[in-house]
């Protein structure tokens, strides 16, 4: 069934692209050496988290994919042999704009991007402003160390989004973040937020019986404060590797064995009644 070593890079944010880029590059290349193979970067790592305000300005930071982004890291890739996931502020067109990731495979060929379907509207996080939904559907990129699934920071709450990738094959779903609090929330309610994003994300491990790796900003920015705590669960929900607060490369070794140990077990892939769900489909269902 075969294993791979994967990370996640938890930086805080440096202030231009090309700082940034810099910076997580010289991270690639760090967790390359200790034996990582596909490598995560956290949502929107370009730039600090511009969707805090509504900036018309900010949209000079979009960029094609592939593009400039794209083409730099396709060579750090093919160098190190690693897949890279990408997150991207993707002009598509005028007028027309995604919070997008694209896949290198770890001879640098880009595999193609996923478009974030679920696009929040909250203070501080005005992305309806700056993207539109993604149109790409879930997908799975078949890599040369294994299936994933790329979701971003948002569709980490809709158990749809996660079970329609396991549903495809993913082996792992990496889940590129910018979440934090604002800074005048008190720390119960923070330590409860924190909590739940977690057990959420968990939970899609669990159900689909598939690893779960999130990979967060971290640093405070304008308001807000980016929590970290990166992590990656087990197909059992177990955390195996975890970041607190401070920037940290996070390693973890997925087992595939444990997806097939872990389905014949809680048989719940065997168990769904697919003729019983179109009620999912519906906005609400009214009583």
């Amino acid at each position: 069934m075969g294993q791979v070593k994967i990370a996640l890079i938890q930086v805080s944010a440096a202030k231009g692209p090309a700082a940034n880029l810099k910076k997580n590059i010289t991270k690639i290349e760090e967790a390359a050496r200790k034996g990582a193979r596909i490598i995560c970067l956290e949502e929107l790592f370009l730039t600090p988290y511009f969707p805090q305000t509504e900036n018309a300005k900010n949209f000079r930071f979009a960029e094609t994919i592939p593009g400039p982004t794209v083409q730099a890291l396709s060579k750090v890739a093919r160098e190190n042999a690693a897949v890279l996931i990408v997150p991207i502020f993707e002009k598509r067109t005028r007028g027309i704009y995604h919070n997008s990731a694209a896949v290198i495979d770890a001879d640098g060929r880009f595999l193609g991007a996923y478009r974030k379907m679920h696009i929040p509207d909250d203070p501080q996080f005005f992305e309806k402003f700056y993207f539109s939904p993604g149109d790409s559907g879930f997908k799975v990129f078949k890599t040369r160390y294994a299936k994933i699934s790329v979701l971003i920071c948002w569709d980490q709450w809709f158990p749809e989004a996660a079970r329609s990738a396991a549903l495809q094959g993913a082996e792992i779903i990496f889940y590129p973040t910018a979440i934090g609090h604002s800074l005048k929330e008190k720390p119960k309610v923070v330590a409860g937020q924190i909590s739940a994003w977690e057990i959420i994300q968990r939970s899609h491990a669990v159900a689909n019986g598939i690893f779960v790796a999130a990979c967060n900003r971290t640093g405070k920015e304008g308001g807000l404060n980016f929590w970290g705590n990166s992590f990656v669960s087990d197909p059992f929900g177990k955390i195996i590797a975890r970041a607190r607060t401070k920037e940290q490369i996070v390693f973890a070794v997925c087992d595939f064995s444990e997806i097939e140990m872990t389905r014949q077990n809680w048989p719940f892939m065997r168990d769904r009644r697919v003729d019983a769900y179109q009620p999912v489909l519906e906005r609400f269902i009214d009583e």
